[in-house]
């Protein structure tokens, strides 16, 4: 009796050791911040990641209003001891706070800690609070000279004066000596007027205040493709800079076939962008995906394997190399999706994504967890 009673101990603790491996090759997984329940909210999402020093991060992430799709409050959380532990949210943005006469709505955190500067700006969306969605919104900002613990609000100055969507974060490149900024966004006023349209293209900026277009991200005139949520990072295919975007059909917004991802080139700093094309290594759901370079030089591309953004999924490439077979991620019997990564150290990078604790759910928890790429 007492050797059936060990043999199944064994079988228990190896069976949870199995089960805690098949998550994912993410380690370290923690739970930021989960959706307050019995509240105004539906969802927590989207969130976004900036190291402020060594082990002191700071995530921003959206809290959904119910009654609306895709607007809320930006909230931040702070964490001292490389992610192990996270303070209690605080506000950002808060839809309640009136800008005059008017009130807004806020979702998608873009952060962005300039390099060598004691700042973290966070950009994001707002649109009036009337408004049934975020389709129709404009740039709005912040920074932290703290890290986290308190944000002073700043109204930019746009030379594009149209609507967009932000959810990408922002390359820097040099330009005769100088810093500029790039940030991808695109528009989808088709969704609400039969003549508008569905467009990617990349703002710039050299001074984080003033933002100007740079160009348009244009797909195949014979071709036409909702290009959209594009990530801007040193080209996998030789010099320059590449785009990797989000698609979708242009008629009904639902996943290409074959559903992958399309590219973009840059070869003069970001003010120009060839004719997109598909990527047919790299998965796309209709769903955003994470495109970046480590240090190393080792391109990384984390994506959804389905429409349904339960599991998360990877894959490398080493320069001059294809990329790598298909690895996972994180998926634990739950919903994941948009991730966001910053790299650590040399292959090394910390990973936000909103996700959930139970298939039948999306959107009610955030996570944060590294992955180790290479050696």
């Amino acid at each position: 009796m007492k050797t059936l009673l060990v043999t199944i101990l064994l079988l228990c603790l190896s069976t949870g050791a199995l089960s805690a491996a098949d998550t994912g090759d993410v380690t370290d997984v923690r739970e930021i911040d989960r959706l307050p329940p019995n509240s105004i909210y539906n969802k927590i999402w989207e969130p976004h990641l900036a190291r402020w020093k060594d082990n002191h991060l700071v995530c921003c992430y959206g809290l959904n209003l119910d009654g609306k799709s895709d607007m809320g409050d930006i909230v931040c959380s702070v964490s001292r001891d490389g992610g192990k532990t996270w303070t209690p949210r605080r506000m950002v943005f808060d839809h309640a706070n009136r800008n005059g006469t008017r009130q807004f709505a806020y979702n998608n955190s873009v952060l962005f800690h300039p390099p060598g500067q004691d700042v973290i700006w966070l950009f994001c969306m707002r649109a009036p609070m009337h408004y049934r969605d975020s389709e129709n919104a404009d740039l709005v900002a912040a920074y932290t000279v703290d890290g986290g613990l308190s944000w002073q609000h700043v109204e930019l100055s746009l030379g594009y004066q149209g609507p967009l969507i932000i959810v990408a974060g922002i390359e820097t490149v040099m330009r005769n000596g100088v810093p500029h900024y790039l940030l991808p966004a695109h528009r989808n006023t088709l969704r609400r007027d039969r003549h508008g349209d569905r467009r990617q293209f990349v703002l710039e900026s050299n001074s984080l205040l003033r933002w100007d277009m740079a160009d348009y991200v244009d797909y195949p005139e014979n071709t036409p493709v909702f290009l959209h949520e594009g990530k801007i990072a040193r080209s996998d295919t030789g010099d320059g800079l590449k785009i990797v975007m989000r698609t979708a059909g242009m008629a009904k917004e639902r996943p290409l076939d074959p559903p992958v991802a399309w590219s973009s080139l840059s070869t003069d700093g970001g003010k120009s962008w060839s004719t997109a094309k598909p990527e047919p290594d790299l998965p796309n759901y209709r769903a955003k995906s994470f495109f970046g370079v480590d240090s190393n030089g080792q391109h990384l591309y984390v994506y959804n394997d389905s429409a349904e953004r339960r599991g998360l999924w990877y894959k490398t490439k080493q320069e001059g190399q294809p990329w790598s077979q298909p690895q996972r991620f994180y998926h634990d019997n739950n919903r994941n999706s948009y991730p966001t990564l910053v790299e650590a150290s040399p292959g090394q990078w910390l990973a936000v994504w909103d996700s959930s604790n139970d298939p039948g759910h999306t959107r009610t928890s955030i996570r944060f967890g590294r992955l180790q790429v290479g050696d």
